[in-house]
């Protein structure tokens, strides 16, 4: 029986994303996908700011930057008025426009890069687990196998093969609408980069992707049903589209058309004992903002460190099951997000018009209201909670600070270790194998860490200590403390 130190079910961005984050804590690690081809057709397309910092603090952002479109704004439920993303406290200001399927094959090259294992045209079928690991059941080309792993992460989908097999419950509700989905060729596209239509006949979205397609997505009256509606076809579509716009836009060619629903469900566990959920494994919700990929990776992002130390033996007592404390709510948070905006993106009455109006109105003249609603679905407002009397930073995800006129933050964060940052001016304390150490000669401008005098940084960006102490030898000795309590 062949022994993994870490088996991933699901090659998709999470499990990829997870992968490479697993060998930067130097932890062997086999993902083991399904599909033997990557799938053509791209459900996601938005990379939200977020995840480009996730992306950033690894070193891997500029063929991402390179390809994708930059969209300076991102709407809630389908309103007419727009998220103004320039206002956000991020070097990327900005959601990108990418196809799933390049950023896979992106994310894929970063994981082989990295040391991972990744063996296509292979499946979880099933999962025993004790005390000192897991057995996972699978099947290749050339028949079941069986791996020992000594954790075994479920990064395979809504349908996730090891939620079921770990006895993991679902909780949630079944669809009651459908929208729909065309990747089209257009003789006469509209104008805009992005183009949204919405009224009492429905909501279209329509959206340029390489190769001279557009993508047509939207939802109708009609799509109120219990069960799933049916195919979609090009006549289907064409007909939606026409009534809601008022043209086809000589829509023709279609290389992939779908139905989506609005099921919303989450993982009561995201850890049971040596298994692991992370993205839609863990969480299913109507695609509203295009957050699911992000939410996938960002979970990722939490959980790499945490699963890479806890194999090599140097965890903190009680960091594993942190994964479950800190991400467990914000998917819960992103469903209460996506349902509000699902009711708004079906409020086809006088009344629902009138109420989109009245939101849409706040987001285009109350700036603070925009730019929180900004902040939330771009996940630049996820805060982790903090031990009793903590600093006011704590668990909240840091900007990239400039700490010198050679260096960021995000730089330092390349590691994949804790970042300890002085603004002191003196010299910091040597670097460990666990814990970077580093002297910012002038404090931050932001008035949040302007009398910030030392801060430890996680792994993933967010603050796990800090400290406005006066006394040099007083904080130097909290610092120790800090830095001294991320390993054992």
């Amino acid at each position: 029986m062949e022994h993994e130190h870490v088996v991933i079910a699901g090659g998709g961005p999470t499990g990829l994303w997870l992968a490479a984050e697993l060998r930067l804590g130097g932890t062997p690690v086999t993902v083991l996908e399904t599909r033997r081809e990557r799938d053509p057709h791209s459900k996601a397309l938005t990379i939200h700011p977020r995840t480009l910092e996730a992306l950033a603090t690894r070193g891997v952002l500029e063929p991402f930057l390179t390809e994708g479109r930059r969209i300076p704004s991102g709407h809630f439920g389908g309103l007419d008025d727009r998220m103004d993303f320039g206002v956000l406290d991020t070097p990327y200001p900005f959601t990108l426009a990418l196809p799933q399927a390049r950023t896979e094959e992106l994310l894929e090259e970063h994981a082989h890069a990295a040391g991972a294992t990744i063996r296509r045209g292979h499946q979880v079928t099933g999962l025993a687990q004790d005390e000192d690991g897991v057995s996972v059941e699978a099947t290749g080309p050339d028949g079941p196998y069986t791996l020992r792993a000594d954790y075994l992460v479920g990064c395979d989908g809504t349908r996730s093969t090891v939620r079921e097999a770990a006895g993991i419950d679902f909780p949630g509700n079944d669809a009651t609408t459908w929208g729909f989905l065309g990747d089209v060729v257009l003789d006469n596209p509209p104008r805009e980069a992005v183009s949204a239509m919405s009224g009492p006949t429905g909501g279209v979205m329509i959206v340029p992707l390489p190769g001279g397609i557009h993508r047509i997505v939207g939802g109708d009256p009609d799509g109120t049903a219990t069960g799933h509606p049916g195919e979609l076809t090009l006549d289907v579509l064409r007909a939606k589209v026409t009534r809601i716009t008022g043209s086809d836009f000589g829509m023709r060619d279609p290389s992939w058309l779908s139905r989506f629903g609005n099921a919303t469900r989450q993982a009561a566990e995201y850890r049971r004992g040596r298994v692991l959920l992370a993205g839609d494994a863990a969480h299913m919700h109507y695609p509203a903002g295009g957050v699911g990929l992000n939410v996938g990776i960002q979970d990722a992002t939490n959980l790499g460190w945490k699963l890479a130390a806890t194999v090599a033996g140097t965890a903190p007592a009680g960091l594993l099951d942190s994964y479950h404390a800190e991400r467990h709510p914000v998917g819960a948070d992103l469903l209460r997000s996506t349902r509000a905006q699902t009711a708004l993106m079906n409020a086809y009455s006088a009344e629902g018009q009138d109420l989109r109006a009245l939101l849409s109105q706040l987001i285009a003249t109350v700036p603070e209201f925009s730019r929180r609603l900004a902040e939330r679905l771009s996940a630049l407002a996820v805060t982790y909670p903090g031990p009793a009397h903590h600093h006011p930073l704590t668990g909240h995800r840091a900007p990239n600070l400039e700490l010198s006129d050679s260096t960021d933050l995000f730089t330092l964060l390349r590691t994949g270790r804790h970042v300890l940052l002085h603004f002191t001016g003196t010299p910091a304390p040597t670097s460990t194998p666990h814990v970077i150490t580093h002297t910012a000669h002038r404090p931050d401008p932001r008035p949040a860490w302007s009398t910030v005098r030392a801060a430890l940084i996680r792994p993933d960006g967010h603050v796990a200590w800090a400290s406005e102490q006066p006394d040099a030898e007083v904080l130097r000795a909290e610092a120790h403390a800090a830095a001294s309590a991320t390993h054992r």
